[in-house]
């Protein structure tokens, strides 16, 4: 079996007796976003006043310099607290915890051209939440199926399997139970509760097709919340599997060959949608995602080429299909969905590693503005 991470022999009872002590007035804010190529950051600050709301915690800086968005000539980057959540790891056993986990975007500084803080060109949150100011009266639900897998400490071997080798072929493991099939459960329990607790709308979890790989499902949100949401879980999910000395990947094809690949079906509707007779806006809607294929395809994740085979339940890359209860299409339309004549749709294109801002709002424009 491969070696352990570095942080499981740091021993958690040591850690728990000082993680429990009463710091006073003081609780610790820690500030979380995503580096220039997509991965987490985060910082922690002391404070001392109360905080009502993400406007109340103060703007931020950093060295972008480190995180590949600035030159090291001109690094400062700043953090705009967008989103706060109580934290489920600095509050562990302390009654009534204050801390929390502060969700930021990257803002540019003032400079003399301009008194406002513009939003970092990695920042793709802020073109998001335009959009969705502009189609609020639509009430644009997402609910987002997030699939990961685990790994070793080495990154190479998937959680369960032999190292160089391979488990038992794919069958028993979704929805599985058992030692010899379901591989993470303590992973996937202890970050649904860390998400319960976080305030995230986390609507539930199973174990997926292979070996080692799991989903939560993130919804349903409204609007922007959609991104918030999957953002804070993706992050929660990485400190969860630190603790536990494993790796986790949301790599769209983590293995090669005859094995699932990693998906982020993205389950949406809007108002008129599930309203009475709401099946003829969804099949408007399926002819608008027909017709932008391409530009959809082209934002739904980095290496989804490797997944969009037509094989494992996937359709195939660069041809747009849709079908009822058919999960080998692009877009599945619930069985439901299609008796009773109203409901969601469900975009199976997006791949794990997909932007949930991007995702969520290009669907929001090409359904609702066309």
């Amino acid at each position: 079996m491969p070696a352990l991470n570095f942080s499981t022999q740091l021993d958690y009872g040591v850690f728990s007796t000082y993680n429990q002590l009463d710091t006073g007035s003081t609780y610790l804010a820690e500030y979380v976003w995503q580096g220039g190529n997509g991965e987490f950051r985060c910082k922690t600050k002391s404070m001392t006043s109360e905080c009502k709301s993400a406007s109340d915690y103060p703007i931020w800086n950093f060295d972008g310099s480190s995180t590949e968005q600035a030159p090291g000539n001109n690094s400062e980057v700043y953090l705009k607290p967008i989103a706060v959540y109580p934290d489920p790891f600095r509050n562990a056993g302390i009654k009534d915890g204050k801390n929390v986990l502060v969700l930021c975007e990257c803002v540019l500084p003032k400079s003399d051209d301009s008194m406002v803080m513009k939003p970092h060109p990695t920042n793709t949150r802020a073109a998001a939440v335009e959009l969705f100011d502009q189609v609020k009266e639509h009430e644009p639900w997402f609910g987002i199926e997030q699939e990961y897998t685990l790994f070793y400490e080495d990154g190479r071997t998937p959680f369960g399997w032999p190292e160089g080798g391979y488990p038992a072929p794919q069958g028993p493991y979704y929805c599985g139970a058992g030692s010899r099939s379901a591989y993470g459960r303590r992973v996937a329990d202890a970050h649904y509760k860390a998400c319960l607790y976080a305030g995230i709308t986390i609507a539930g979890i199973n174990a997926e097709v292979m070996a080692g790989q799991w989903e939560y499902q993130v919804g349903p949100c409204t609007g922007i919340d959609s991104g918030d949401h999957v953002t804070m879980s993706r992050y929660i999910m990485k400190r969860v599997t630190e603790d536990f000395g494993l790796v986790v990947s949301f790599d769209p094809k983590p293995i090669a060959g005859d094995w699932n690949g990693a998906g982020c079906h993205t389950n949406y509707s809007t108002k008129a949608m599930r309203a009475e007779n709401g099946y003829t806006v969804i099949e408007e809607a399926l002819k608008k995602l027909k017709i932008k294929h391409k530009e959809h395809i082209a934002a739904y994740g980095e290496g989804n080429d490797r997944r969009l085979t037509g094989l494992h339940e996937t359709a195939k890359l660069g041809e747009f299909s849709w079908g009822v209860a058919d999960r080998g299409k692009s877009v599945r339309v619930p069985k439901t969905t299609f008796i009773e004549k109203r409901g969601y749709l469900e975009d199976r294109r997006p791949a794990s590693n997909m932007d949930p801002y991007v995702v969520t709002a290009l669907i929001a424009r090409t359904t609702i503005l066309g």
